[in-house]
């Protein structure tokens, strides 16, 4: 049975996916108009004709919930698109003319997006919009999964005119609100910031959440949800949109002034335009739209298993992640082959599975000034070579990764001499390329040679040595945006082109080195979103390593990307970007809460410490499966008190992984007692810390007593496993 009715009669789709219901219809007028979205309903009652309008002659488009508005027809909310024809008008008018409905979901070519590995996972509606003065054509895609509150959204557009017509703005999805009754969440912030948790009620006028930075960005992440006024984790309605694109992004709710909302997420128009030539077309990037009505956290946890299970693909899709250790807070650019193989050897010894060289390595790069683009080893620092390094820590036990900046050149490298074109520039302007751009350039990779040239010469490098595991950076946002290659009346093209081509040079290299293990970094979480998880199953959450200011970002995170994309590491104390000093419990106990491993000089631990790491690494060798692939509960939020708590629990809540952390002490304060959460509460579980068996009511109702801590920024975890009756 199609998870998607057509009531021919009333020209009325209904798409049900496991608890929502979306119900578009064609109005009288010709337009697609939204009639309801939210809690799943079986049936409606489609002759309720004042509610619906569909039989209105003169619907006002003001008032009306249009699926795709455009721009200059009686609408005087923001459109959703916008055109620039021939003869300098800027008006559309796009009606229905079609639709089809199949099973399974199509791919989009070029673009990222969550994919069925089965087509009876999903049904998708393809409903066709057409201006028939321009011959625009304009296909709305909308697939429902039918295990999950989840429906995507997508468009293509299509000129079958014999005009150019020039796209000013093209949003990805629209979606127009009975009322404005809600809270707008964001997750915001900056670099060592990223991702923290604002929430706002929605006023009259606009809301937005935007990057023009070439990159979805450290300041916003490309998501967004309402919230009903009575939300929290475990209760009332959410609606989330989260954009599955790695660059310039708006994401908008305009209250209008019948206190309505409209909600639409796309690229940015703000450096955007795309010519259509007569035949071309343009397909969008998607959105993920997922609908709750069991508060928050159930959101998350809906993003957590579509991302998990069907946007990350690859052979480190359902695998288990290594124990790793980085040696950039431990060397930065000083650093010998001796060094290394003393740090890989230390880690062989602790336990840890994969040793990453950073930065520093390739040619005659000692400062950050120098050689991005000359991707070749520095037989100063590394006489034996890249192959030998890496082959004699696979002898430790311990596989081998390498940091490589693969979108940037130096001004001071051979490429830039030989092909100073390569780089984003405009004609006469000055390249900028200072202290806060970190003294590089960005590659044009909106040029089809730029890209054959990078996939080339890191192809070449992990063809050189057993490379297991890649981190990927991207240190700048992009500025002086413009391509020799292209013609002027497609200079704003530019930014959508290079992260079209970034694509495609991941697309290649990980289809050709399926084996290696991808991590994307973006000066940390700069390009934290579900674009890059598409290609990079995992993503450096920030560079900010201190424990305590990570609860923020982490939990931050959490509301859309599940821990197993979550690089986290201990680092070293004092902390390098802060200054805190940490207990390394704290440190351990908030990077297991993710993607697991170290930032430091492992030859420079006390053997206390060695010892107690070796213990962190055996303990996280043995949750890791749970921790990863299992479902995440937020208890306690850092942005409202000195403290965090969640929970991580497997499937058939038969085990759970329970963290606590105290941020600052205060005085004369009794005992805290902390709530569970998604515990089975007619089991019995024995927390291994206590020794002690509880029954999952008394855990999640009563809660547990959290023991007096001694000092600020410490912390705990428990262990649970059910009993057998």
């Amino acid at each position: 049975m199609m998870s998607i009715e057509f009531n021919k009669d009333k020209k009325i789709f209904h798409l049900k996916a496991k608890g929502l219901s979306y119900v578009i219809g064609v109005f009288q007028n010709g337009k697609l108009g939204n009639i309801y979205f939210g809690k799943r309903i079986k049936e409606l009652n489609y002759d309720m004709e004042e509610s619906l309008n569909l039989s209105a002659e003169n619907i006002p488009l003001d008032v009306m919930k249009n699926e795709y508005p455009e721009y200059g027809t009686g609408d005087f909310r923001k459109p959703a698109y916008q055109v620039e024809t021939e003869n300098g008008t800027a008006i559309s008018n796009l009606e229905y003319v079609s639709h089809k409905i199949y099973k399974g979901k199509p791919e989009l070519k070029g673009l990222p997006a969550v994919y069925v590995e089965e087509d009876s996972e999903a049904d998708t509606l393809e409903v066709v919009l057409e201006d028939p003065i321009l011959k625009l054509k304009v296909s709305l895609l909308y697939t429902v999964f039918r295990d999950h509150n989840v429906i995507t959204r997508s468009v293509r557009f299509i000129n079958n005119g014999e005009q150019n017509i020039k796209l000013l703005k093209a949003m990805s999805m629209n979606i127009d609100f009975d009322n404005a009754d809600y809270d707008m969440l964001q997750l915001s912030g900056a670099w060592c910031r990223e991702r923290s948790v604002l929430k706002r009620s929605l006023v009259q006028g606009s809301q937005v959440v935007e990057s023009s930075r070439g990159v979805s960005s450290h300041q916003q992440n490309p998501f967004i949800a309402l919230m009903s006024k009575n939300c929290d984790e475990e209760n009332g309605e959410v609606y989330g949109f989260s954009f599955v694109y790695s660059g310039n992004f708006l994401a908008e709710v305009e209250v209008d002034q019948h206190f309505k909302a409209r909600v639409s997420i796309g690229i940015n128009p703000f450096t955007f335009s795309w010519l259509l030539e007569k035949n071309e077309s343009l397909t969008l990037p998607e959105v993920v739209i997922v609908y709750s009505e069991k508060g928050l956290g159930d959101m998350s946890r809906t993003y957590h298993r579509l991302y998990r299970k069907r946007l990350c693909r690859g052979v480190y899709r359902d695998k288990e992640r290594p124990v790793l250790v980085n040696n950039w807070e431990a060397t930065y650019f000083d650093f010998t082959e001796e060094k290394i193989k003393n740090i890989a050897q230390e880690a062989g010894k602790l336990g840890l599975e994969l040793f990453v060289l950073d930065d520093g390595w390739f040619k005659k790069r000692n400062a950050d000034n120098s050689s991005l683009g000359d991707w070749i080893e520095d037989k100063r620092k590394l006489p034996s070579g890249l192959n030998s390094l890496a082959k004699s820590i696979n002898k430790m036990g311990v596989y081998f990764g390498l940091w490589v900046e693969p979108e940037m050149i130096s001004e001071d490298s051979d490429l830039y001499r030989q092909h100073p074109d390569y780089c984003m520039h405009v004609p006469n302007r000055k390249r900028s390329a200072g202290r806060y751009e970190r003294n590089q350039l960005v590659l044009d990779l909106s040029r089809e040679d730029v890209c054959v040239h990078v996939f080339r010469m890191i192809s070449k490098v992990l063809k050189s040595a057993p490379i297991a595991y890649v981190k990927w950076d991207m240190n700048r946002s992009i500025t002086e945006l413009g391509s020799e290659k292209l013609p002027i009346e497609r200079q704003r093209e530019v930014a959508h082109r290079y992260v079209l081509g970034l694509y495609r040079v991941m697309y290649e290299l990980t289809k050709e080195f399926p084996d290696v293990l991808f991590e994307s970094c973006s000066s940390g979480g700069a390009r934290f979103d579900p674009g890059m998880l598409f290609y990079m199953p995992q993503t450096w959450t920030s560079d900010c390593t201190d424990a305590i200011e990570r609860l923020k970002i982490q939990y931050g995170t959490s509301i859309v990307y599940p821990a197993i994309t979550m690089g986290a590491h201990v680092s070293a104390c004092p902390n390098h970007q802060v200054g805190r000093i940490e207990d390394l419990m704290t440190r351990g106990n908030a990077a297991m809460s993710g993607n697991f491993g170290y930032e430091l000089d492992l030859t420079k631990l006390t053997e206390e410490e060695k010892k107690e790491v070796k213990n962190q690494v055996d303990k996280y060798k043995n949750i890791r499966n749970l921790i990863q692939f299992g479902d995440f509960y937020r208890i306690l939020s850092p942005f409202d008190k000195p403290e965090a708590s969640w929970i991580f629990v497997n499937e058939d809540k038969t085990e759970a992984i329970f963290f606590y952390f105290n941020v600052l002490l205060k005085p004369n304060i009794v005992e805290r007692r902390v709530r569970f959460k998604g515990l089975n509460e007619n089991l019995s579980y024995r927390i291994k810390e206590l020794n002690a068996v509880f029954s999952g009511e008394e855990l999640m109702y009563r809660g547990i007593i959290i023991p007096k801590f001694k000092k600020d920024f410490e912390s705990l975890m428990y262990r649970l496993k059910a009993e057998k009756n």
